[in-house]
């Protein structure tokens, strides 16, 4: 038998497909809706819980497992800086003999940070790579990690005698000093003005001192007018920008990291701008200071601190021994960037200065 459809039949039929894959549509659209409105809510979520805010104690803990915790250490009445101190060391340390007699065992690297974070967010590859054979020590710069001071010094050498006084009351009597950009300021400050207490240093990315054509020619390079107006930025397109200046080749990052960054990273900005402006010296004012063994280990692609920088702090050094080691495909955040290549660059480094000084690793 021959089924035959009227022309009703088939446009009845029409219309039910034809609603059918409209309704179908509009439940897709409405699910895709759902979707979003959950990643709405996920992202919501992420902006409510810092992610840096929450990263510290797991850091504090990693560290912890390390042999290494922070203490707080009064410089004097008024100024105190944070420190993040072998485990071993006694609360109060001062006039420790435990501590004097720890402080011989194994060699004592301290770390010093930039400008861009505190002490421990800087160093904190580096630290878990030596912290079983060195006594490592990372203090956080005054208006950085907790450090203050109410008196109205911003000078790098005012950070360097708060420094080597922390480390004089945590029982440290020589050390060998890791220095980053603005960390490798004051180290050169620590080494010149406290000779009995750097016994070498290692510079990553950073000059003897800040003057004005020094100064002129970096901030030429990343296109800004002041160095607060790099390093202190007052938006998150600012924080991008000062990573993406400060590395090689910046991976994607999802735009809430710098968002959670803006909001953790940059209080008591009108001191640190205080400290900039006081980095900064005239050309005349620079005196060429004898300083100990110093090798120097840079990024590559460093763009504010070029490897002519580099090359021209070597010459200035004037010492035969001094070596200059560079990492390919890293620029200012070397130690971030290439972790590894550079722990294992400053492990070797530290083996031969301190063989050099009758230490064996």
């Amino acid at each position: 038998m021959v089924v035959r459809y009227s022309h009703i039949d088939i446009w009845r039929e029409t219309l039910y497909i034809v609603d059918r894959y409209r309704y179908m549509e509009r439940e897709r659209e409405r699910e895709r809706e759902r979707e979003r409105e959950r990643e709405r809510e996920r992202e919501r979520e992420r902006e409510r819980e810092n992610i840096f805010a929450v990263y510290k104690p797991l850091l504090r803990a990693l560290m912890k497992l390390a042999g290494v915790r922070p203490q707080i250490v009064e410089i004097d009445a008024g100024t105190i800086l944070n420190f993040w101190v072998p485990d071993e060391i006694p609360s109060n340390p001062e006039n420790s003999k435990h501590t004097r007699k720890q402080n011989r065992t194994k060699p004592v690297v301290v770390f010093l940070h930039g400008f861009a974070a505190d002490g421990i967010i800087t160093w904190q590859f580096q630290v878990l790579a030596l912290a079983r054979k060195y006594r490592v020590y990372v203090p956080d710069f005054l208006f950085f990690g907790g450090s203050t001071t109410d008196r109205s010094e911003r000078s790098p050498e005012f950070q360097a005698e708060c420094v080597a006084k922390g480390l004089g009351k945590l029982g440290v009597e020589r050390c060998t000093l890791v220095g980053l950009s603005y960390g490798g300021m004051v180290g050169f400050k620590m080494a010149e003005m406290y000779p009995n207490l750097v016994q070498s240093m290692v510079v990553t990315c950073s000059v003897m001192a800040l003057t004005k054509s020094i100064s002129g020619a970096g901030l030429e390079r990343i296109g800004f007018k002041s160095w607060s107006e790099y390093l202190l930025p007052d938006s998150i397109k600012g924080v991008e920008l000062l990573f993406e200046l400060a590395t090689f080749k910046l991976q994607w990052i999802p735009n809430f990291i710098y968002k959670h960054y803006f909001e953790v990273m940059f209080d008591h900005r009108k001191e640190k701008e205080e400290l900039l402006e006081a980095l900064v010296i005239d050309d005349k004012d620079f005196n060429l200071a004898h300083h100990p063994q110093v090798h120097l280990l840079w990024g590559e692609n460093d763009i504010i601190f070029t490897m002519e920088v580099a090359e021209n702090l070597k010459r200035q050094l004037r010492d035969g021994t001094t070596i200059l080691k560079s990492i390919e495909k890293a620029g200012h955040f070397v130690q971030i960037e290439r972790p590894f290549v550079y722990n294992r660059c400053l492990k070797e480094i530290l083996e031969t200065l301190l063989e050099d000084h009758g230490h064996k690793i």
